[in-house]
């Protein structure tokens, strides 16, 4: 069962590979245009570990699920963009074919995390349990805000808003399904 750190950090969220297409696939970049004339593609980053297509050998592509086998990439200077070239796509108009599209890996091959580390998908859907007993609901969404991420539970008191916070999250189980947390006053109407 996952713990909470020593000093009641917050569980951490990371959003890469967050975005699901298919179940069980995470979105790790998505293609903003083809690069040169041999089917190289610009891809915008969406996961927090750009290191991994450094060992990336295999994507799918968006909704279509086609695998593609990654020959080379590049990460730009900045890290907000990785360039790609695939076995699968010979020239320019392959590539412009991929357009838009989001390249996911299985969830099964995302990055690990340390304990107490979360990916935002592991968060939403678990059912949300006070430490008095009272069940809140389910997280449907996880907001990214300046200070902290907020929780968006849906349940029998309508969409209620945990702020992530060591005060609120008090712990964590994926094996269970839970998220344990302490309603501080005013956080939901009485």
């Amino acid at each position: 069962m996952p713990k909470m750190s020593p000093d009641r950090a917050p569980p951490a969220l990371v959003s890469g590979g967050a975005l699901e297409v298919l179940p069980g696939r995470l979105a790790v970049a998505r293609v903003v245009a083809p690069y040169g004339i041999r089917g190289d593609v610009k891809a915008e980053i969406l996961t927090d570990f750009p290191q991994r297509f450094r060992r990336l050998q295999r994507v799918f592509v968006g909704a279509t699920d086609r695998e593609l086998h990654l020959t080379r990439y590049r990460l730009d200077d900045d890290g907000r963009f990785v360039y790609l070239r695939f076995k699968e796509i010979p020239d320019r108009t392959a590539a412009e074919a991929l357009r838009n599209q989001l390249l996911t890996i299985p969830e099964a091959e995302a990055m690990p995390l340390p304990e107490g580390t979360y990916y935002v998908h592991q968060i939403i859907g678990l059912r949300v349990v006070t430490d008095a007993g009272e069940e809140l609901g389910r997280v449907r969404e996880v907001l990214h805000t300046g200070a902290n991420d907020v929780y968006v539970v849906d349940g029998p008191r309508g969409e209620v808003l945990l702020p992530a916070i060591p005060e609120v999250i008090l712990d964590v189980d994926l094996a269970q399904g839970i998220l344990r947390v302490h309603l501080l006053e005013g956080l939901v109407e009485e």
